[in-house]
């Protein structure tokens, strides 16, 4: 069995192939979340503490938080379930998921420290991994680089450099910021704001004008069943 070992202090990763089933017996019967004392990996894991995060079988099929079974199951899945992604409204599929205990059957098994020990780990603990990208949303960015809502938040976007050709200047690459209040934003804002105002007074008055003419037309109808009735009143006693 592999472990994949995650240390998010770093960024870093390590995948430790291990076949000896005394060490590997630490991690059976074990659930998703459960947290696993590391002694058994060796002595410069001591102290280590690691929580199960997920893992795959030797078919590929993930494990899924809630299946309380060390078997794979097939299960109905709809929208808003984990491992599944609606294609149309209402889709509903059946699909093949290992449960969330930890047994034999298992190729990769996901580990998370949660507690370092007293050594270092080469290759995990000791390396530092650079994050890729920065900060994309306003709110995030200001919160790295502990701005203030008048900061311009445009000139603290991480930029990425990207590989450099032959006989070319240098290029860098920078997501573009979301929920950026501009003036063109506030200006659109306003727009729609004025628009919703305009719509609900458009359909105030031609409610009031409809109900204007309702009530003119019920009067008319009115009046028109009054004059049929005197008129057929005064027939029946002029013939008497």
């Amino acid at each position: 069995m592999k472990l994949n070992i995650a240390y998010p202090a770093t960024g870093c990763q390590k995948l430790l192939k291990i076949d000896d089933e005394k060490i590997l017996s630490m991690f059976y019967d074990k659930r998703i979340s459960q947290e696993v004392p590391a002694d058994r990996l060796g002595d410069e894991w001591k102290g280590y503490v690691l929580r199960i995060s997920g893992g795959n079988d030797l078919q590929g099929f993930c494990m899924m938080q809630g299946v309380l079974t060390n078997t794979r199951v097939r299960l109905l899945f709809k929208k808003g379930m984990p491992n599944f992604t609606e294609k149309r409204n209402g889709l509903r599929k059946r699909k093949s998921v290992r449960g969330c205990i930890v047994d034999s059957q298992l190729s990769v098994l996901d580990l998370v420290v949660v507690r370092k020990g007293e050594q270092e780990i080469p290759g995990l603990t000791d390396t530092t991994a650079p994050r890729r990208l920065g900060p994309k949303r306003v709110g995030k960015i200001r919160k790295l680089f502990n701005l203030s809502k008048e900061d311009d938040v445009r000139q603290y976007v991480v930029h990425r450099p990207l590989p450099e050709k032959d006989g070319k200047k240098p290029r860098s690459k920078a997501p573009k910021i979301q929920r950026l209040v501009t003036p063109a934003r506030i200006q659109r804002k306003r727009k729609v704001l004025a628009l919703k105002k305009h719509r609900s007074e458009k359909n105030k008055l031609a409610a009031a004008e409809y109900a204007k003419l309702l009530a003119q037309r019920q009067r008319e109808k009115r009046q028109a069943l009054l004059s049929r009735r005197r008129s057929s009143n005064r027939t029946s006693t002029s013939s008497a």
